[in-house]
């Protein structure tokens, strides 16, 4: 059988950065409240390993700040995880954390407990950019949590960036990229700014001094160049590493392969089926699933693989849906080769850096031509 990946979603923070939207608040009361769901993550994971017979070959505890549960907790929940699944030699055990919360956390412990991956919040290297952002947290903070990490063992860490957010400039960018790579980092994963429904940013982006979209591509065509020239690979279209350091939980995702998330607002893919918890502690705490939809079919396959700069291969495809890539798709993806948007060869079709600013038209374009 295939291993799946498991996703593990800590929904607290100890407060709301402008520009973040996913499922998070700070914890009602206090320790208590981090304990109790502790527990009801545990039940969970215990619950469903009785009904999926498989390996698991990643964990990713995402949030939220899951670093704010502190190590005792995140090591009984993966001392939960070893216990119910089959957890397979060498897996991959990431823990995002931000550096305001792990001057407590014990990463020696942790590291000896399995966990072999750290997932670090940076955003920028720059003061003023983490101010704005509203985030919690220093430069030295940054470099402090990277470094006793490193001295605990961990050879694995992800550094995150943001791009194209307010004062930021190409110098300071530059600033922020080679902080990371002085870090000894093996992996950046770096984002353009959103400005999300219902964030602090979205109620006031009239205020707000943002980018427009040539200067946002300009952000992001630099990055790349920027980190390629520091040794960092990119593999998909917000994620780069050293070789052979990617991010194999990710991949899952990107690789339309199965995986389990556990945890209000997770979403999961098992046995040809997506469905997901609401965002909701109560709904979750009582077990409610919602049913989303059949998943795997081959146009959410090609989307999903043309967002790797390996793009969409065409032995792959064949080899999981029994039949080629059309010579319609092929055809069409040729005359965004034109445009300097895609490469096709005999292999595979792969979005450019050019391509992969405009992704979503590119992609919606190949779906509409297979």
């Amino acid at each position: 059988m295939d291993p799946i990946g498991l996703y593990l979603h800590i929904p607290f923070c100890d407060g709301k950065c402008a520009y973040c939207n996913f499922f998070s608040r700070c914890p009602h009361t206090g320790s208590s409240e981090l304990t109790e769901y502790t527990s009801y993550l545990i039940g969970n994971i215990e619950a469903w390993s009785k009904k999926i017979d498989r390996p698991v070959d990643t964990v990713y505890f995402g949030g939220g700040t899951p670093s704010l549960l502190g190590h005792d907790r995140l090591i009984r929940i993966l001392d939960t995880i070893y216990r119910s699944f089959d957890v397979v030699d060498h897996a991959e055990i990431t823990v995002e954390v931000n550096p305001s919360s792990t001057d407590e956390l014990d990463f020696a412990q942790m590291k000896r407990a399995g966990f072999n991956r750290l997932s670090i919040g940076l955003q920028s290297a720059n003061e003023n950019e983490l101010k704005r952002l509203g985030r919690r947290h220093s430069v030295d903070d940054a470099y402090r949590t990277v470094k006793r990490a490193q001295i605990a063992g961990f050879d694995n860490v992800s550094l995150d960036v943001m791009l194209a957010i307010p004062e930021q400039t190409i110098a300071s960018l530059d600033k922020t990229l080679e902080f990371c790579a002085s870090c000894q980092v093996q992996h950046i994963s770096s984002y353009i700014l959103k400005i999300e429904e219902g964030t602090r940013f979205y109620h006031m982006k009239a205020q707000l001094s943002l980018f427009d979209d040539d200067e946002q591509a300009a952000f992001y065509e630099h990055t790349v160049q920027k980190l390629a020239a520091l040794g960092f690979e990119q593999y998909e279209i917000s994620n780069f590493s050293l070789k052979g350091r990617e991010s194999r939980h990710n991949l899952h995702y990107w690789r339309d392969e199965e995986y389990l998330g556990l945890g209000p607002s997770a979403h999961s893919f098992i046995d040809g089926k997506r469905f997901y918890y609401d965002s909701d502690f109560q709904r979750f705490y009582e077990n409610r699933i919602c049913d989303e939809s059949d998943g795997g079919d081959s146009d959410e396959y090609i989307m999903l693989a043309l967002r790797l700069t390996e793009g969409l291969n065409f032995i792959k495809y064949h080899n999981r849906f029994g039949h080629a890539v059309s010579d319609k798709m092929i055809f069409a993806a040729k005359r965004l080769e034109q445009q300097g948007l895609c490469i096709v060869n005999d292999s595979a079709i792969s979005l450019t850096v050019k391509g992969f600013l405009v992704s979503n038209a590119v992609i919606a374009y190949l779906l509409e031509n297979t």
